[in-house]
């Protein structure tokens, strides 16, 4: 039987770190998101000496864990260069790394899905660059790569559970430290079940909506 009691105690202790779980994956994702629509647009116009190293960039951040992205950055960057970052920025960028590399393929292939016939009608129409873009490509692509980017949140998000090995308190961290002390296994890791519960669920119906909506509106 789960000990309903301790559990109590410990929401306090839950609810700190899934704030701090929160606050690393708000900042993650949001820069996750803004470097993938830019390497995104950057292959899609075929930059040549840029499109490059966005491409070595996508390669590198998406096979190789988050784990060793984070270990090179809080122990083997100060090694390298000298320059000192604390868990917090580590955690931020290993995130936004990893995650710009899966977000730039997601942009990518909604970008790519635009016909050309369309882009040439609307060069016909006499439309600007920037009002093709906002008026023509970006409609369209963002609603084939909404599934994608909403899937990428939230595999960012549960990605966060291994920021502990820099020492930072998540949840995975609370858990794990709460098994340490009071063998009380079950109750952890109901707790941090239930915590990224609060979080997943609610988004991955919000995403499947928006999906729904946007499609409606824009097909």
């Amino acid at each position: 039987m789960l000990d309903f009691d301790f559990m109590h105690q410990c929401v306090p202790l839950f609810s700190k770190a899934l704030s701090l779980t929160l606050y690393i994956s708000f900042f993650g994702i949001l820069l996750s998101l803004i470097i993938g629509f830019i390497s995104a647009w950057i292959l899609f116009l075929k930059v040549p000496f840029l499109r490059v190293i966005v491409v070595i960039y996508v390669e590198l951040a998406r096979n190789t864990p988050l784990l060793i992205q984070l270990f090179f950055l809080y122990y083997g960057l100060h090694n390298i260069t000298g320059i000192n970052l604390n868990e917090y920025v580590c955690a931020i960028a290993g995130l936004a790394f990893l995650g710009g590399g899966y977000m730039c393929e997601s942009f990518r292939t909604g970008l790519e899905s635009i016909p050309t016939s369309q882009i040439q009608s609307a060069q016909a129409l006499g439309l600007q660059s920037h009002q093709m873009m906002f008026y023509v490509i970006l409609p369209q692509s963002l609603s084939v790569a909404l599934p994608s980017v909403g899937a990428n949140i939230i595999f960012l998000l549960k990605e966060t559970s291994v920021v502990s090995v820099i020492a930072l308190a998540d949840v995975m961290f609370v858990a794990k430290d709460i098994i340490t002390q009071y063998y009380k296994t079950n109750e952890a890791l109901v707790m941090l079940v239930l915590c990224y519960l609060i979080v997943l669920l609610p988004l991955s119906i919000i995403f499947s909506l928006l999906e729904r909506f946007y499609k409606k509106r824009v097909l």
